[in-house]
């Protein structure tokens, strides 16, 4: 079983930054790949960005390419997510997940889930 545990989210203004953590625990971390999803008010969970299990790999959704990056440090069991120039659009509860199999932009590949941090931008 993995434990994982978000933090960093907050209510910041339109342009600003914020970097998300995940903290994991309960399995080799190096052996999972991760992701980070997000779901705002009255949609559906989305996909933002994935990382494999070295960190050599990543994927990046289109909405956030360019100003979201995920990064992960094995040593600490631990995945980001720097968020830059945020916007209105990108308020929503975000979740990192860890595939024990999978890199993937699909829920449902996805074996393990955060409780989710909430990030709000204001404009």
């Amino acid at each position: 079983q993995v434990q994982l545990v978000e933090s960093g989210g907050g209510l910041v203004q339109a342009g600003d930054s914020l970097t998300l953590s995940c903290a994991a625990s309960g399995r080799t971390f190096s052996s999972l790949a991760m992701g980070w999803f997000r779901q705002g008010p009255g949609k559906e969970r989305e996909f933002v960005a994935a990382i494999t299990g070295g960190g050599r790999n990543t994927d990046t959704a289109d909405s956030v390419r360019g100003r979201f990056t995920i990064a992960r440090d094995n040593a600490k069991n631990t995945v980001y997510l720097q968020m830059n120039n945020l916007k209105p659009e990108d308020t929503a509860l975000y979740y990192c997940a860890g595939s024990a199999r999978w890199f993937s932009r699909a829920t449902g590949r996805y074996d393990y889930w955060g409780q989710g941090t909430q990030v709000t931008v204001s404009s």
